[in-house]
């Protein structure tokens, strides 16, 4: 069986609620050509972003089951409380209704926004215990009550990650907003294909130094995109960390957080030697398939050379993995990130 851990899926136009289109919040266009939120577009590059369409591509592709994480351009960061609260809790009823309608095919992940931690602390009750949700998506970065951005994995937070614990979630952490957190053009579509690999890698950095795998010790945190850039820099951390310990008061060392059995990291790493160091540095159990669909970063085939599952089969061709921990990154991996088995009927 074939799970991917990192999939994502639009609403038709007509699902999407009136307020948020008149007020710009997002919206698809009719002919589902464009997504829109403010001045800003992007083309819908590939049919399977739409239900019908996904379940052939997940057949034609040999995916049994996907987790559907939030709509990156949701977690409505810099919105007003109400508005907030309106936009999330659309989201996580439409995640909440492909679960429910496909409970063979989908796992649907809520998003909360950790600036108002009263709603996401109320958010999450809802959606465990009323949805039946499992998977708490988190941004990397937040804007704060003092308009600051902010690390997911600061102490401000610690109520969010007690109740996830609490509650034995899967939590997925992803990065967006890259644009509004670094003051740079935007060109080459630099924000994508480095920034946001940056701000993973700055949020891990602050998740490890803070100790939220030992002090949240019943939640299981993906990191998105393989935390490409954490996986890297673990060295330089290290070094600055012993050479500048009056600089991390109260922190505890990377050494510590290095294969952790609570933190896992998805395959989408786009190079095999990439995948290579994910696999030394952190170990094949805590790595779970992840395709980023239908994204065009994603492992999609309408990219030139490209398919679902294809750097996988890379590294089992290059003796790289075994096909026992080919099968587990595709299935026994992503049961132990999500906590819960999938039903099959």
């Amino acid at each position: 069986m074939h799970i991917n851990a990192h999939s994502h899926l639009l609403p038709e136009p007509g699902q999407i609620p009136r307020f948020m289109v008149e007020q710009q919040i997002f919206s698809v266009d009719e002919d589902r050509r464009f997504m829109r939120q403010g001045n800003w577009s992007r083309p819908v590059t590939d049919p399977s972003f739409f239900l019908s369409e996904k379940l052939v591509w997940m057949e034609q592709n040999h995916i049994d089951h996907c987790v559907v994480l939030n709509l990156s351009q949701l977690y409505c960061n810099g919105m007003e409380q109400g508005t907030t609260r309106d936009v999330l809790r659309f989201q996580n009823d439409f995640n909440a209704s492909l679960q429910h309608d496909y409970p063979t095919k989908f796992t649907g992940g809520f998003v909360i926004q950790p600036r108002y931690v009263d709603d996401a602390l109320i958010e999450i009750e809802r959606c465990v215990t009323t949805l039946n949700m499992q998977v708490l998506c988190l941004p990397t970065h937040f804007l704060n009550h003092q308009n600051v951005w902010t690390s997911v994995a600061d102490p401000s937070c610690y109520p969010i990650f007690e109740l996830a614990n609490r509650h034995h979630l899967a939590i997925e952490i992803h990065p967006y907003d890259g644009p509004e957190i670094v003051a740079l053009q935007d060109q080459f579509w630099r924000f994508h294909l480095v920034w946001m690999c940056a701000l993973t890698a700055d949020t891990f950095h602050f998740f490890t130094l803070y100790d939220f795998p030992s002090r949240f010790p019943d939640t299981r945190t993906c990191f998105a995109h393989g935390n490409q850039f954490g996986q890297v820099n673990m060295g330089r951390r290290i070094q600055g960390f012993e050479g500048r310990p009056d600089l991390f008061p109260g922190a505890v060392s990377p050494r510590k957080h290095i294969s952790d059995t609570n933190v896992f990291y998805d395959t989408l790493v786009h190079d095999v030697l990439s995948f290579e160091l994910l696999i030394k540095r952190q170990g094949v159990e805590q790595v779970i398939a992840g395709i980023d669909d239908p994204y065009p970063l994603g492992e999609m085939d309408t990219v030139a050379g490209c398919y679902p599952g294809k750097i996988l089969d890379q590294a089992l061709s290059q003796n790289i993995i075994t096909r026992t921990d080919h099968n587990a990154i595709w299935y026994d991996n992503v049961i132990n990130w999500l906590g819960k088995s999938i039903p099959t009927s």
